[in-house]
């Protein structure tokens, strides 16, 4: 697999190779793979990344519960919390239901109310691969949400290819060498033969042309 060295002179190729905006450009990392059968169940990607070095477009957060879990997701300054009394007003209304798994990368739940959301949301959320994490009642939310808030979803979607956003080019490329680098382990964990599987790390920012690296095997 790239080192970071490797990875961090990757991304200083795909920089150059985007003159600067006057806004902070997306820096985006796809891995090809190779020799595997993307239609199998078992090969179905949809991790979550906890990025080291967090990006300045942090991942908005949804909490469905009550009582002091909801107040303590509140003052952690989760973006929205959901009370099962709103819970409830999704039910029968598919619109809404799919408004709301498309305004929120993340999804966090009191434990006791998994089975419910299951059954008014799931059809939402799961296609998405955003079931929400439970969380159990003197678990620390406001822990969950802080680490939550550097993550980011990489999903396969049934290709040969791995898409995530790592950052933006305002990082260095030392830090989304590193970020790049946590995706392709959380990838390759899935994968049947690990990096083998990898054919190549394509960096490009979000108007820039994208620079290839093959991945050499070992």
């Amino acid at each position: 697999m790239l080192t970071t060295t490797q990875l961090a002179e990757l991304i200083r190729k795909g920089k150059e190779n985007a003159p600067e905006r006057k806004f902070a450009e997306s820096v985006e990392v796809i891995l090809t793979l190779k020799e595997v059968d993307v239609k199998k169940t078992d090969l179905n990607i949809n991790e979550t990344v906890y990025l080291p070095h967090p990006t300045s477009k942090q991942a908005k957060i949804a909490f469905i519960g009550g009582g002091d879990l909801a107040l303590r997701a509140k003052n952690a300054k989760v973006d929205v919390v959901i009370d099962p009394s709103q819970l409830e007003s999704y039910a029968g209304t598919k619109k809404d239901a799919k408004k709301l798994a498309r305004s929120y990368d993340f999804f966090l739940a009191d434990t006791a109310l998994m089975p419910r959301i299951g059954k008014v949301l799931g059809q939402s959320l799961g296609p998405k691969g955003k079931i929400p994490t439970p969380v159990p009642p003197n678990a620390p939310v406001e822990a969950l949400i802080n680490r939550t808030r550097t993550a980011i979803r990489v999903r396969s979607r049934g290709s040969l290819g791995v898409a995530a956003r790592v950052g933006d080019r305002n990082l260095s490329d030392a830090d989304l060498a590193e970020n790049v680098l946590a995706v392709v382990q959380a990838v390759q964990k899935k994968l049947p033969a690990g990096e083998r599987n990898i054919k190549s790390v394509i960096v490009k920012t979000t108007m820039g042309k994208p620079v290839k690296q093959a991945v050499a095997q070992t």
